[in-house]
């Protein structure tokens, strides 16, 4: 098991820039870099031998999982020689309105316990 685990975080540690950052694409003399937030997580396990009063019960095990997400939040853009990052709106709004929603839930308590 542990050798497995070696093995993909060392896939995971090689990848590095490219998570962040895709290949450069130009469109019509405009440059374009993507740029992305990415994060991974893996866990392992193992066994062992048997439990509990009664020694003849054999113990097993084994064990695994990972996953990883991208959340795209815009691309570096190059317009006659001059670089501008622009966000991805879409993305803005995935992440902003979970936070809006619980600002306001937050501040609404804050008010009404101020009131007491």
């Amino acid at each position: 098991m542990a050798n497995i685990t070696k093995h993909i975080a060392d896939t995971v540690t090689q990848t590095g820039v490219n998570t962040a950052y895709g290949d450069a694409v130009e469109v019509d003399g405009v440059t374009i870099l993507p740029v992305a937030v990415g994060s991974y997580a893996f866990g392992a396990g193992e066994g062992g031998g048997g439990a509990g009063a009664d020694a003849t019960i054999s113990g097993e095990g084994s064990g695994g999982g990972g996953g990883g997400m991208s959340l795209p939040i815009g691309a570096y853009v190059t317009r006659d020689g001059h670089t501008k990052f622009e966000p991805n709106l879409i993305a803005l709004l995935t992440v902003g309105v979970p936070f809006v929603w619980v600002a306001g839930r937050a501040i609404a308590r804050i008010i009404r316990a101020l009131k007491r």
